[in-house]
């Protein structure tokens, strides 16, 4: 029987992932003077989101797995655009590719009334309940909208929305754990909005000084 900690141990170690990425991002992104798509941030992501999925498939919570799945594949299509992907061997690539399916699919089939599990009867009063649920969509939205941008670009890049959808989304997210009198939602996040919101000042002055730069030329 697996433990507990060892459990919650996964799952903090996937939050470390999500953090070091967001960290490296903000460093990089400082040091180039405008908001970068390094590939070290999609490969941490993958890395955070496996191990959530182990988390979420361990925990048998399908919520967890609903969370992660759109936006893991979504990593996986910009490690394809950073030239990571085809480095992988084929064994690995399996792996990558079928666990969240695999996960879904056990879990699932573990608890055929998965969808009642998706909505806690912790005597939530339902409008909180819905806010906290809408920043998670909008939380998850921000890498749709990503994926398209840079499908759009042919290139993979974090653009100005990608913040401000970030932003929004980890606002609620606050919000909602302050509420719920949650510290973990309420730290993690936290550390999150400030680097959106200095990614997101770096992209504005980035974008401004290319327009005084074309002003220029004229």
């Amino acid at each position: 029987m697996i433990g507990t900690a060892f459990i919650f141990g996964i799952g903090f170690l996937a939050q470390i992932f999500f953090a070091a990425r967001t960290l490296l991002q903000w460093i990089r992104s400082e040091r180039a003077r405008q908001v970068v798509s390094p590939a070290s941030y999609w490969l941490l992501s993958v890395a955070g989101s496996y191990l959530f999925f182990i988390y979420g498939w361990l925990r048998e919570d399908f919520a967890i797995l609903l969370g992660q799945f759109l936006s893991y594949y979504v990593y996986l299509w910009n490690l394809d655009w950073k030239g990571l992907w085809r480095k992988f061997i084929l064994p690995l690539k399996l792996v990558l590719l079928l666990t969240p399916v695999a996960a879904a699919a056990f879990v699932i089939w573990r608890n055929p009334d998965f969808a009642s599990r998706l909505m806690p009867d912790d005597g939530v009063p339902l409008p909180l309940l819905l806010f906290g649920s809408a920043g998670q969509v909008i939380f998850t939205f921000r890498f749709i909208y990503q994926w398209f941008y840079s499908v759009r670009r042919k290139e993979s890049v974090l653009p100005l929305g990608f913040w401000t959808i970030s932003l929004a989304g980890s606002l609620i997210i606050i919000i909602y754990g302050v509420f719920r009198s949650d510290p973990v939602l309420v730290t993690g996040q936290s550390f999150g909005f400030v680097a959106y919101l200095r990614n997101m000042m770096i992209g504005l002055r980035s974008g401004h000084s290319k327009k005084e730069g074309r002003t220029d030329e004229n």
